[in-house]
């Protein structure tokens, strides 16, 4: 087989990076104690403030989007703490397995996977202590591996009422993709990743805090020491970092967030929407059903039900056909869903190439008609054509 040289991403991440993201990435490396460094630390920490809508402080860090919530986790917490963890999917379900590793004690709210959280099973949970033992509530805001977005802000509306729980929010497939006003929000840990609506590849992580998350951080007894965000938080105000960073992302990232502020928050937001109601309604035409709630669809990624088709091999066909690369189902669903991403530098004709290439492999296996095929089309360009 020859080697791929143009494989599409239409996957949760990493996410399709833009050329002059990749030039940046290119570029020799400088010191990262250098004024030159320190410039471009001060532009992106502006510039990731406009992204989360914070006046907070939003610190980046060398790592990936699971160790921007270890350490909102770990620099808040102590051991024995009790917290609330939603799950209601892969991510949940991980959130709930560091909070033990940690000795926290877990509140578990559960939803089966393809449904959102209920924000009022959180209110319940939250208005009985009224000792006011819970300490944090963690949860996932667009949960990858579903397909499905929860209730954010109704469920930070309850934990803001309680006044004592923080919010430690897993937005890596949120941030850059849909609305997270987190000072409107009263959000207390943002923690999101590179890879995903930032469009640059995987290696930075960041974590937006508030003034209550600080003032908790001075109680926390967890052991840290690469993650402790005091660290993070004293070496910014030289706009520098505690630790050597990944200097070339940073360039990536200056030049992606530069990028974003072009394009513009609304627009960005608008972007991610049609794409979202473009996939999802095409495959319904497509006679295949959404896993996902309809009503709490991600607007990062949308994940199929392939009833009677094998969900692994009819990626691999598309892979194979197409160089277009979708994404599986995890653990339990794995063969049963693919996930279509459509998150961060994706535009109109990529949407309507995975579009084709899932027609076309459905018509293939004799799935479905040819005027089922072309009425999927017709039914996606609707869509970007009608809110574009």
């Amino acid at each position: 087989m020859a080697i791929q040289q143009k494989l599409s991403l239409m996957i949760p991440g990493p996410t399709p990076v833009p050329e002059k993201v990749l030039q940046a990435l290119g570029k020799h490396p400088i010191g990262h104690r250098s004024k030159e460094f320190q410039d471009i630390v001060e532009s992106t920490t502006k510039n990731l403030q406009w992204l989360h809508q914070t006046q907070n402080d939003v610190l980046t860090i060398t790592g990936s989007g699971t160790a921007a919530m270890e350490a909102g986790i770990i620099n808040t917490l102590s051991k024995g703490d009790k917290v609330i963890c939603g799950e209601n999917g892969k991510f949940g379900e991980r959130w709930v397995k560091v909070a033990k590793e940690f000795g926290l004690e877990v509140i578990k709210i559960n939803s089966e996977w393809g449904t959102p959280l209920d924000p009022e099973k959180f209110k319940k949970v939250l208005e009985e202590d009224t000792q006011k033992e819970i300490k944090a509530v963690i949860l996932t805001h667009s949960e990858t591996s579903t397909g499905v977005i929860n209730d954010l802000k109704t469920i930070s509306s309850y934990i803001c009422k309680h006044n004592k729980a923080l919010s430690i929010v897993d937005c890596v497939t949120s941030i850059g993709a849909c609305n997270v006003p987190v000072d409107e929000w009263e959000l207390d840990i943002v923690a999101s990743g590179s890879q995903k609506g930032y469009m640059i590849p995987p290696g930075l992580s960041f974590i937006a805090i508030s003034q209550k998350a600080w003032e908790a951080a001075e109680k926390s007894n967890l052991p840290k020491f690469y993650l402790n965000l005091k660290s993070y938080k004293k070496s910014l105000l030289s706009n520098s970092n505690p630790y050597t960073p990944a200097v070339n992302l940073v360039f990536a990232l200056d030049e992606s967030l530069k990028m974003m502020r072009e394009e513009g928050l609304d627009n960005i937001f608008f972007r991610h929407n049609k794409h979202k109601l473009a996939i999802s309604n095409a495959v319904k035409a497509l006679n295949l059903k959404l896993f996902a709630n309809e009503k709490y669809l991600s607007p990062s990624i949308t994940a199929v039900k392939t009833e009677g088709i094998d969900a692994e091999e009819f990626r691999k066909t598309i892979k194979n056909n197409f160089d277009i690369l979708l994404a599986g189902g995890q653990d339990h669903m794995k063969g049963k869903i693919f996930r279509v991403g459509h998150l961060g530098y994706v535009n109109d004709r990529d949407i309507i190439t995975v579009v084709s290439a899932i027609s076309n492999t459905l018509l293939n296996l004799g799935k479905i008609t040819g005027q089922q095929a072309g009425e999927a089309l017709v039914v996606a360009s609707r869509y970007l054509e009608e809110i574009s």
